[in-house]
């Protein structure tokens, strides 16, 4: 029976009745039913290797069998694959495992695998490893963006109100570069604003934005069709990006983003949680100051951190930003009635009278009423101006034209 299939129970049995009972070896195979040559070659064994009876306290079935039987390090006939380095050069565009064996072959010679062990062992890496590190994300494809589930109290220095700030995370999708920042609400304006910030972290603009369901970036969930946001879409469109929204209950959709969120919350938030803040500027600045550290910290276990990923993938596959910042409109639906004015905040402004009845499209900045119809615009205001109406005499039919010509002025003419 070979010595590894002995249980050291039964080894230690053999020793007691050896040196405690002070038994012949004949007697020792009679009562561990075992040979009396394998009783003689355990204990030559145990005195080869320095064990006495009885055991030091220390010394149990498994420091035993490792004394007795030490594991011998065979020499690795194949070269592993290293493969994280596979997974980030996966990332690249036009980068396939058939590509990359190649190169591991032309490394390794003859010490290396055959290609289909090689596609084995990185899956089975792969499959191990976090849900968000499985999936595939292409160099400059995805940026995901979120907020963290905890907000971070904010005091008002002179009443003490207290006001919460939620805090957004945009992250890359082959990289895991990160961005945080804090805002009031997850309102439309403060979401724009953070993707407009982000992408000048970023330096550049990935191909698609991965959002979750909020209302601020979809109107309309859908698993197919979700709705997207008009200005989400106009600010999307003006980066030369795509929106495409996470798929309702479909959680590895979104697995970068929830990591990111956790990593945020751990590195950042965890971190701060001491600390009284009494502005949003002085909370984004402490946040601010903890980035770099967050991005620069080596993944576990490896050497690379986020930022060496992201110098090396994401940064020379971003598009460039556009020359100038997206300005903030948000859009809304509005039908003219008869007097050919649509109201907006309880102002109105002049539409062509032939659209009345129609229902425009207004596209609302801070400075502007712009007035839309089938995508052409047919009208344009200053939002504020004076007076709550804001007529432009083209606009009007000829007849109220005629009849606007006589002021009172020319009446007494």
């Amino acid at each position: 029976m070979p010595a590894t299939r002995i249980p050291m129970k039964k080894i230690i049995e053999v020793l007691r009745l050896k040196y405690e009972a002070k038994l012949s070896h004949e007697k020792i195979a009679r009562a561990c039913q075992l040979s009396k040559g394998a009783v003689s070659k355990y204990v030559s064994l145990a005195k080869a290797k320095g064990v006495t009876w009885p055991l030091a306290e220390d010394v149990d079935e498994v420091a035993l069998e490792a004394l007795l039987f030490p594991t011998r390090e065979k020499p690795e006939r194949f070269a592993q694959p290293d493969c994280f380095q596979i997974h980030q050069e996966l990332k690249r565009k036009g980068v396939t495992l058939q590509l990359l064996w190649a190169e591991y072959v032309s490394r390794h010679g003859e010490r290396a695998y055959r290609y289909t062990q090689f596609c084995h062992h990185y899956r089975e890496w792969r499959d191990r490893q976090k849900r968000s590190m499985r999936q595939q994300h292409r160099a400059g494809e995805k940026a995901f963006v979120d907020y963290c589930g905890p907000t971070v109290e904010v005091v008002d220095r002179h009443t003490g109100e207290i006001r919460h700030a939620q805090v957004f995370v945009g992250v890359l999708g082959a990289s895991s570069y990160t961005y945080a920042e804090a805002t009031w609400p997850q309102s439309l304006p403060d979401w724009i604003g953070s993707h407009q910030r982000m992408l000048r972290f970023f330096g550049g603009v990935p191909e698609l934005l991965v959002p979750d369901n909020l209302k601020a970036a979809v109107t309309q969930a859908s698993r197919y069709a979700p709705k997207i946001n008009d200005t989400y879409a106009e600010l999307a469109a003006h980066y030369g990006a795509a929106v495409w929204p996470a798929r309702p209950y479909k959680p590895k959709d979104k697995a970068k983003a929830e990591v990111a969120v956790q990593v945020v919350e751990r590195w950042i938030l965890a971190r701060l949680r001491h600390r009284t803040f009494f502005s949003l500027v002085e909370l984004n600045a402490a946040i601010t100051e903890l980035l770099p550290e967050l991005n620069q910290r080596p993944f576990q276990g490896r050497s690379e951190s986020r930022q060496d990923l992201y110098e090396i993938l994401d940064r020379p596959a971003l598009r460039p930003l556009p020359a100038e910042d997206y300005e903030y409109a948000e859009w809304r639906k509005a039908k003219p009635g008869i007097d050919y004015h649509v109201e907006v905040d309880k102002r109105f402004y002049s539409v062509p009278h032939a659209l009345v009845g129609q229902v425009l499209d207004l596209r609302i900045t801070a400075a502007t009423i712009e007035v839309m119809h089938k995508g052409k615009r047919v009208a344009s205001h200053a939002r504020y101006g004076q007076g709550r109406f804001s007529t432009q005499t083209p606009h009007m039919p000829k007849s109220h034209q005629a009849h606007r010509e006589w002021s009172p002025g020319r009446f007494l003419n």
